[in-house]
């Protein structure tokens, strides 16, 4: 990665941390709830895909609506994010085959 792709890295993220403030107070708490699960225990290649961005976009088309953010993602958070990345290898599954992939733990 070069300098130019550092750069133009950081400019993309200081645009969508501008978007996520923008939106109405309880859209940016359960946005930042959902960024901090995901981060967590989210899929291996977070930082290459369309999820956060796709998130705002969500949310913006939501707040326009005059939605509260419950009334579009529901009730409970993490639900709706295991449902976001339910086809991605998350962290937990690449820490599981390296297990599975030990030939110490191998039963006989």
């Amino acid at each position: 990665m070069g300098i130019q792709d550092m750069i133009e890295g950081k400019k993309q993220w200081r645009a969508h941390v501008a978007r996520v403030k923008a939106l109405p107070p309880d859209y940016q708490i359960v946005y930042k709830e959902m960024q901090r699960y995901l981060f967590k225990v989210g899929p291996t290649d977070l930082a290459g895909e369309d999820l956060l961005p796709g998130i705002v976009d969500f949310f913006e088309e939501g707040a326009a609506a005059g939605k509260g953010v419950l009334q579009l993602i529901g009730s409970d958070v993490a639900a709706f994010c295991d449902d976001l990345i339910k086809e991605s290898p998350t962290y937990a599954d690449v820490y599981q085959k390296s297990l599975n992939g030990n030939p110490g733990t191998d039963e006989k």
